[in-house]
């Protein structure tokens, strides 16, 4: 298969191949591509630990003094270019965290080691970092990504394009931001690489927990071509009692059923404890594994996996600590009874002993439990709507706007001077260009596509009121314009 650009006219290339993506993610679902390269032997050990890295920078309106014609250029820039204000002098520290991996990985490997890190960047990143020039980054990541002598120890989750927070982003556009990251990433490291992407890590680790988004969710990622999804403890549930997973360093079964009585599962692999980048820092994952023994799963003994995810670049702890810790670490487990393994090799070896999908503990968004008592699947998304009223009028600490690694955030209130536009904008989208039946590959089409997956991005709503919002406002704005006149 042909390569292709990976900017066309300015713009990220982030659509016109979803044929071609569909094809390459559908032919590889059911196909083992890590354990053969594994060297990991799993049936001799008895606990093992995965991270995951997650690397993100906003494009913001910025490149100008006059919001409104600010050329849209990635934060990481606007920090290095005002160094003096506030934590903006971390923006060099920033550049090497996004390439560090690429340097670490072949020193490991040259030692003997097995090293192992999953890796997540947005899509905004990835666009921002090229546009700055920042060509050494893609050089280091490329190189441990389609080097066979390092690809084995890397694993790239999919994500959200934009960085958008599921629960809150309509959910035909949250299908858009995947697909465009699926195209993005093609651009960048090749078909091949993208054919190993199984895993799928959400913005924010934010689920949706109201059933017809939820449902929508899991059937977007299915669709896409996704094996497994990464949850955090806090917003899943156990369908039977409603507490949070009991046996939460095994894989789970997300189960999410609609009003119209729909159901879809996806392999669900839950991050333990919060946010804090000190659990990924010092390695907390490894140790926990280190006090585990084999649990019992549909009938074998297989090793628990402790699983953790945080900012890859955020915080003191992770710009200096992580570093010695994680090569610490790595020498340490390879080739020990705990080591450190990333998760699809982990799961295509459950997959070796007969363990089906099926075969796996059921879980369901938070909340969910006390719908299901009162509203029978299939009644409609009406009398689904009058139940959660109810619920929320008798207990107004039940909501159905999502869980995520921060429940005491909302995504939703206080920001409809931001959610109002990016609503019009995506109505405007669809009406303009899907249902116009624009071609994706249109310059267009790529052009609006751009504004309104960037305006999405969870960063204007998690820092609050102020200039955060009003950048999404303006890239809002931008994007009607495009989709007013050029259509």
């Amino acid at each position: 298969m042909a390569e292709f650009p990976e900017n066309i006219d300015g713009i990220p290339n982030i659509s016109g191949a979803e044929k071609e993506i569909a094809d390459i993610t559908g032919k590889n679902r059911a196909v083992t591509i890590y354990l053969p390269d594994s060297r990991i032997d799993f049936g001799k050990i008895r606990g093992a630990c995965a991270i995951a890295l997650h690397m993100h920078q906003p494009l913001i309106p910025a490149g100008g003094n006059d919001l409104r014609t600010a050329e849209i250029i990635s934060n990481l820039q606007h920090m290095m270019e005002n160094q003096h204000i506030g934590d903006n002098h971390n923006a060099t520290v920033f550049h090497w965290c996004y390439k560090r991996m690429g340097e670490f990985i072949p020193q490991l490997v040259n030692e003997g080691k097995e090293p192992r890190v999953m890796l997540e960047y947005s899509g905004t990143l990835l666009h921002g970092l090229r546009k700055m020039g920042l060509h050494d980054v893609f050089d280091s990541l490329k190189n441990i990504t389609q080097n066979h002598d390092y690809r084995r120890c890397v694993e790239w989750l999919g994500a959200p394009w934009g960085h958008a927070v599921a629960p809150s982003t309509p959910v035909q556009d949250y299908l858009l931001h995947v697909k465009a990251w699926q195209n993005h990433f093609a651009a960048i490291f090749g078909w091949e690489a993208l054919g190993r992407v199984r895993g799928f890590s959400p913005s924010e680790m934010a689920l949706p927990n109201h059933p017809d988004v939820a449902y929508e969710f899991v059937k977007t990622l299915i669709d896409c071509g996704y094996q497994w999804v990464l949850v955090q403890e806090h917003s899943v549930e156990q369908p039977a009692d409603g507490m949070n997973p009991q046996r939460r360093h095994l894989p789970h079964l997300l189960k999410c059923t609609n009003s119209k009585g729909e159901t879809a599962g996806i392999i669900a692999i839950v991050k333990t404890q919060g946010s804090d980048t000190k659990l990924v820092a010092q390695m907390q994952p490894y140790y926990e594994a280190k006090g585990l023994a084999r649990w019992e799963l549909s009938g074998r003994q297989v090793p628990p996996l402790v699983t953790q995810i945080a900012d890859g670049e955020n915080g003191g702890v992770m710009m200096n600590e992580f570093p010695p810790k994680y090569m610490e670490v790595i020498r340490e487990s390879s080739g020990s009874d705990v080591p450190m393994v990333n998760v699809s090799e982990y799961l295509e070896y459950l997959f070796s002993l007969g363990i089906r999908q099926q075969d796996l503990p059921v879980l369901q968004p938070l909340m969910q439990k006390r719908i299901w008592d009162r509203f029978m699947p299939g009644d409609g998304p009406e009398k689904l709507a009058k139940t959660i009223e109810q619920l929320h009028k008798e207990d107004n600490r039940f909501n159905v706007e999502g869980g995520s690694w921060t429940n005491n955030l909302s995504w939703v209130h206080g920001y409809e001077n931001v959610l109002g536009p990016m609503e019009k904008a995506s109505s405007l989208f669809y009406e303009k260009l899907i249902k116009a039946g624009i071609p994706t590959g249109d310059p267009r089409y790529r052009n609006a596509l751009f504004h309104l997956l960037t305006s999405q991005t969870s960063c204007f709503r998690y820092w609050g009121q102020g200039l955060w919002t009003e950048y999404a406002r303006e890239i809002c704005r931008r994007a009607n314009d495009i989709l007013t006149n050029d259509f």
